[in-house]
This record gives C-alpha cells, structure tokens and sequence, in this order.
C-alpha cells in the first residue's frame, strides 16, 4: 500500500483496517513530527503490518527520520524499509544481548540491532508482532539509550494532538 500523508485522515485510513499495532512514540521527542503513515496488506485482509514515520532534530546534529513498524511475520514491510534480504530480521537476529528497549504501557520488549547500511534498524518481538524501530540516520540510534514510549493508536480512550510535518521520502511510494 502507497504511503498515507502525515494528517488525522491518513491516520484513520490506517486505523480503519489495521490487525496489528499503530505504534507511536509517546510522548513525542522534543521537536519530532509525525511525517506519515504506511501499511501492507489488502482490503480482504486488513493492514497485516502498520508503519509510522517521524522526522526531527537528531541528538547527535542534524536532521532525522524514525520509523516504527509493527506487522505479523512473514509480512516484509520492516524488512523492506530496512533494505534487508527477506521478509523478516534474520537468521542471526537475537543472539546476543538486546541492544535497546520499548515501552508499551506496563511492559517492556527487548530489541536487537539488526545490520543495515546506513540506519540504526532494531527489530524485536511484542504480542506476536514483530516490531521494528528504524532509525536514520544510525547516530541517532542514541534516541533508544532510556526505553522508548509507545502508544497503540488503535486504542480509543487517548486523544492526542499529534502535530504533522512533511511526507517522509522514506516511505513507499
């Protein structure tokens, strides 16, 4: 699926069929704008991964782009955004010690950094989902050292005054 614009009705688009997570950074890290939406999957099915695109300042200097992903395996979208082989982290992936951690409401998921040219990629597992934090470029993978909040936006009891900034180029077209 082509890549939604960074706006309420691209959010809802979204919403509407999305089977896995609509992960948000929550609160938002200072500066950072929602800069799109992506899902994979069809009308029959729903949205079997979900992807959220960010841009601000990176802690390091300079701009920065951030996308989460969450999908059921086998889907490919975090995959994909990561220039990676294949539809999922690897053969190699968890060996060792996890690298980073989020947050999503009382319980914490280990990720583990995942080689890619160019981008900080984590990839992890939450519910059944993989979940990826792709994080360009890698110097500001600084922003996972304290675990990232996130926040399903499929949940109905928040309302959040997301601010909206330009589409990422780093979404598919």
């Amino acid at each position: 699926m082509p890549a939604r614009r960074p706006s309420k009705d691209g959010l809802a688009s979204l919403l509407k069929n999305a089977r896995v997570p609509v992960f948000l950074p929550w609160p938002l890290p200072q500066g950072w704008l929602v800069s799109g939406f992506a899902g994979a999957g069809d009308e029959r099915t729903g949205a079997r991964g979900a992807a959220v695109a960010l841009s601000g300042p990176n802690p390091l200097g300079g701009p920065a782009d951030l996308i989460i992903v969450a999908e059921e395996p086998g889907v490919g979208l975090g995959a994909g955004l990561a220039g990676l082989p294949g539809a999922d982290p690897g053969d190699d992936f968890a060996a060792g010690q996890p690298n980073a951690t989020v947050r999503v409401a009382n319980h914490e998921a280990p990720l583990w950094l995942v080689e890619s040219g160019g981008a900080a990629v984590f990839a992890g597992e939450m519910a059944g989902s993989w979940l990826w934090v792709l994080i360009w470029p890698d110097t500001a993978g600084v922003l996972l050292v304290e675990p990232l909040p996130l926040r399903d936006l499929r949940d109905c009891d928040q309302d959040l005054d997301l601010p909206f900034g330009a589409l990422s180029p780093r979404l598919p077209g």
